[in-house]
């Protein structure tokens, strides 16, 4: 049936009892919808998720085990915190920390003194221009537990 009649004659039923679904039992329970969730998503509803759910079938790509996910922050968004006093300000520079990597995007109009695990070629150049230093922090190892 062409789409642009089905929604006028599913309109019709409204404020019906039965709503163009026969007896008032058929309706009722997980039964009319072929199970709670996605019971039979393998067998009878598996080609509702072939056509509407592509990816529920199969593993998609590969997770690298070793690969090392950093954290990053931008210079740019640094500055533009400092500006809008976000950032405590400690012996005329403004103080910011940062569990990651510090990258050289944007400008820096302001004295900053920050602190990070690492940080790219470019940073402590334009920090040295706008008149802050950069300083590492030390990543913290869980302590033995004492016996």
């Amino acid at each position: 049936m062409a789409s642009r009649r089905k929604s006028k004659q599913k309109s019709g039923y409204l404020g019906r009892k039965r709503f163009g679904c026969g007896d008032v039992k058929n309706k009722r329970g997980s039964g009319n919808r072929g199970g709670r969730g996605n019971a039979g998503m393998c067998k009878h509803k598996a080609t509702w998720a072939v056509k509407y759910a592509p990816g529920y079938f199969g593993k998609l790509g590969f997770v690298n085990p070793t690969s090392k996910s950093i954290p990053v922050f931008h210079l740019f968004d640094i500055n533009q915190q400092a500006l809008t006093d976000r950032l405590q300000k400690k012996a005329g520079k403004f103080y910011f920390e940062f569990k990651g990597k510090i990258l050289s995007t944007g400008r820096v109009t302001v004295p900053l003194h920050i602190r990070a695990f690492s940080w790219s070629k470019n940073v402590e150049e334009k920090l040295k221009q706008a008149g802050g230093t950069i300083e590492k922090l030390e990543m913290q190892q869980a302590k033995p537990a004492a016996s």
